[in-house]
């Protein structure tokens, strides 16, 4: 009985390993960019680098320990049903009871490990990434400043550079334009010939300006001017935003408290911390719930094999979760008490375990259905196989190949089968990892739909547009892992021998193979093209109705500030700032012109209006109701009030303040290339959307990369199987992505060029993969 414990525990655990791999993968590669982004900006050691992606993995094991033993179950028990090794051993008098016992075991250390995790690791960790995060915000923020880039990230301040040289330590502005708007209808304007940045204490930054001056009106008194001017003078700035944002979750707080603080019962919040306190006994103890029901299911998937297997747990998962969060968004309402509604769904998969050990202990279980997809698929790869290998076996005894079309003999038979292989794989895990996403995408918003009474429709609607989202991302992910797949089996099977030993090189072998994937590329790139924006402008809109957005545009109402059209020579620079602009109307209300002198960059003159409007007839803009001020150095000039006035210098036109918002996945290239050169003139910035720019040629050509790399992994693998496959192809992504996200940070903050920052993973990964290919025998 030892033995059989032993093996029966072997097989479960390397099935849950590898599930709990790949659902940490997806989970965790959500979360990916934002923290790399935040390490690049910080400038991060190695050691926060790794704190950082240390401190992320508590909190999503909370949700895949539970995941991880039901597929360890399922895929074991169904791999051993499927090989008769379940009948022999209830045959020799292992009992349905007996096999409970045993998987009962990994039940029991994956509770512990989830309860010390839940109580003890994840709450530190949380608590530690968020100490983390505010120590980088307030490091090298100096450094995210760009020229000619209207920057708002500093407390109720926002800051035009004309020109920065970065330093050791420190940085180094030019001209340099900085409005308070603790006022907002009367900013307080600082202006400065140069100014050098360093990094102060508490989320501050120390300007020591050179050659400049301050500008203070009074909001009730246009009269009351004034003017100060410095030859240095030192100013510090809070590096804090007004949105305290956080890398993690938006309940991070409650997940960094201890279990002292969640039980306090005088809490404003004691509603929410006690459906925290819930979730952390309730997610542990899923484990033995999803053993209840996972045992009976595996034992009696006889046929489907894996299939089966993988089906139901893709199944139990998303019925678990959505329960669960189900029960979570009901308790939040009041509708339930707390207890019942986090723990409503263990009680259910339970009860429904119960049932079926009670119901195998009588009789066998019929999957029906469910069984019969696990079985059509299996047999279809089968049958497949089978009539291939016949192919093959034909095509390698006949001599003669005239009779087949080709083009340069391409393709053959051979060619053909391996094709096959590929696409039927590439297919499979495609479509798991889409449903995959699908349900983790679907328990988000489970409880904007229960909030806000969302119908299913729309609901299903939102979905059915975020497939081509995922399809796209996925798609190079699914290509390495199919890759992996079908060169493993087809060394396990010893046919890459045969092929081998009658002349066939291993480059030809692997030819069909990269043509598909290349052709998947360009595939990729015209998807992007074409159909993939507006799909995702459509499930972006349907997203805002699910959570009860108000509808929008994305046009910027409140992008208050935006330079002028520059012509270069001896014209002023020019910066307007509104409080409001109606698009419809082409209408500003306070509206203010700052002038300045293009070599010192002193303010010239100061425009005011509370109202401007456009003339269509005049092709001018028609300022009311304000005034206009002219300076020499230290003193006003002039100063004109008016009822109306017209100013003819100012030329841009309506359509120039009409900036839109659209997010580059919602664009074509050509259509980014455009909204790129729109807002870098304005004065917006654009290194992030010009990083997607070369992103949008560099990814789809992941697809080739992945497949060069992943042919040399799967031979190396030998004969230990599509499980050994999926493991390599799971640690190969991560290295991508991590290496891939890094270098998209950097590039987001200008440490690197765009077109580097977007091409750099791709040639490092072609490059590892052509040179371990071309030291792989052939």
């Amino acid at each position: 009985m030892r033995i059989l414990t032993r093996y029966i525990l072997r097989e479960l655990l390397s099935h849950a390993l590898l599930g709990g791999a790949l659902f940490t993968f997806v989970l965790f590669m959500r979360d990916l960019e934002k923290i790399l982004e935040l390490v690049v900006r910080g400038s991060a050691p190695l050691t926060d680098v790794f704190r950082i992606f240390l401190y992320t993995v508590p909190n999503t094991l909370t949700l895949t320990l539970p995941m991880s033993v039901l597929v360890g179950v399922l895929l074991g028990l169904s791999r051993l049903a499927a090989d008769s090794e379940v009948t022999a051993m209830r045959a020799s008098g292992v009992g349905v009871l007996d096999f409970t016992r045993i998987v009962s075991i990994v039940a029991v250390g994956a509770f512990l490990l989830g309860l010390a995790n839940s109580l003890y690791l994840a709450p530190r960790a949380a608590s530690a990434l968020i100490q983390i995060e505010n120590q980088l915000k307030q490091s090298q923020v100096s450094f995210e400043v760009q020229p000619r880039v209207f920057y708002e990230d500093f407390k109720d301040y926002v800051l035009y550079v004309q020109d920065v040289v970065p330093g050791v330590g420190a940085a180094q502005w030019k001209n340099v334009f900085l409005a308070d708007l603790a006022h907002p209808a009367s900013p307080l304007i600082t202006t400065a010939t140069e100014a050098v940045v360093v990094n102060g204490g508490n989320q501050t930054l120390r300007m020591s300006m050179h050659a400049g001056g301050q500008h203070q009106i009074a909001a009730n008194d246009p009269n009351q001017y004034n003017i100060s001017t410095f030859t240095d003078s030192d100013l510090p700035i809070s590096a804090g935003g007004s949105d305290d944002t956080h890398i993690t979750r938006r309940n991070t707080p409650l997940l960094a408290m201890p279990l002292q603080e969640l039980m306090r019962a005088d809490a404003p919040d004691r509603i929410l911390r006690r459906i925290e306190l819930q979730k952390r006994f309730s997610y542990p103890f899923a484990c033995f719930v999803l053993v209840l029901v996972g045992v009976p299911l595996g034992l009696s998937s006889r046929r489907g094999g894996k299939s089966t297997g993988f089906v139901l747990t893709i199944l139990l998962v998303f019925i678990y979760y959505l329960l669960s969060s189900i029960g979570e968004a009901v308790a939040r309402q009041g509708k339930l008490p707390v207890i019942v509604g986090i723990w409503a769904a263990n009680l259910v998969f339970a009860l429904a375990g119960i049932l079926l050990l009670w119901r195998l202990s009588v009789e066998t279980i019929p999957l029906g259905r469910l069984a019969g997809m696990g079985q059509w698929i299996a047999a279809r790869l089968k049958r497949g196989k089978t009539h291939e290998s016949q192919a093959v076996e034909a095509e390698v005894l006949s001599v003669d190949r005239s009779a087949r079309k080709t083009i340069w003999g391409f393709p053959l038979l051979l060619d053909d089968y391996v094709m096959r292989q590929f696409v039927t794989n590439f297919a499979l895990v495609l479509t798991s990892f889409i449903a995959l996403s699908l349900i983790f995408s679907f328990f988000e918003l489970v409880g904007d739909i229960i909030r806000n009474r969302t119908p299913l429709v729309t609901v299903g609607d939102y979905l059915l547009n975020l497939i081509p989202y995922m399809l796209y991302n996925l798609a190079p992910l699914c290509a390495l892992i199919a890759v992996l797949v079908t060169f493993g089996a087809l060394n396990r099977t010893s046919e890459i021998t045969a092929m081998k030993a009658i002349g066939i090189s291993l480059y030809r072998i692997a030819a069909p193979v990269l043509v598909l994937a290349a052709v998947l590329a360009a595939l990729l790139f015209t998807f992007d093209e074409f159909y993939l924006p507006s799909a995702n402008k459509r499930q972006e809109a349907l997203r805002s109705v699910i959570k009860a957005r108000p509808a929008q545009t994305f046009s910027r109402p409140d992008r208050k500030w935006i330079t002028g059209q520059t012509n270069g020579g001896e014209d002023p620079v020019r910066i307007f700032y509104y409080q409001f602009f109606n698009p419809d109307m082409n209408s500003f209300a306070n509206l203010t012109v700052f002038e300045f002198h293009p070599g010192t960059f002193a303010l010239q003159r100061r425009i005011f209006a509370t109202s401007a409007h456009w003339d269509q007839s005049a092709h001018q803009w028609i300022f009311e109701n304000g005034w206009q001020r002219t300076f020499d150095k230290e003193s006003v000039a002039t100063y004109q009030p008016f009822a109306v006035s017209l100013f003819p210098e100012i030329h841009e036109q309506p359509n120039y303040f009409k900036k839109e918002f659209v997010a580059a996945q919602e664009m074509s290239f050509a259509d980014l290339t455009r909204y790129i050169n729109d807002l870098k003139q304005s004065g917006f910035d654009t290194m992030r959307l010009r990083v997607q720019l070369n992103h949008k040629i560099a990814y789809p050509l992941v697809t080739l990369v992945m497949a060069i790399l992943a042919i040399p992994f799967a031979l190396s693998m030998g004969r230990k199987g599509s499980l050994a496959g999926i493991a390599a192809a799971i640690g190969l992504a991560v290295a991508y992505w991590v290496v891939a996200g890094l270098f998209e940070a950097m590039g987001n903050v200008n440490t690197l060029p765009p077109m580097l920052a977007a091409w750099s993973p791709d040639i490092l990964f072609a490059f590892a993969g052509a040179y371990l290919l071309l030291r792989t025998p052939t």
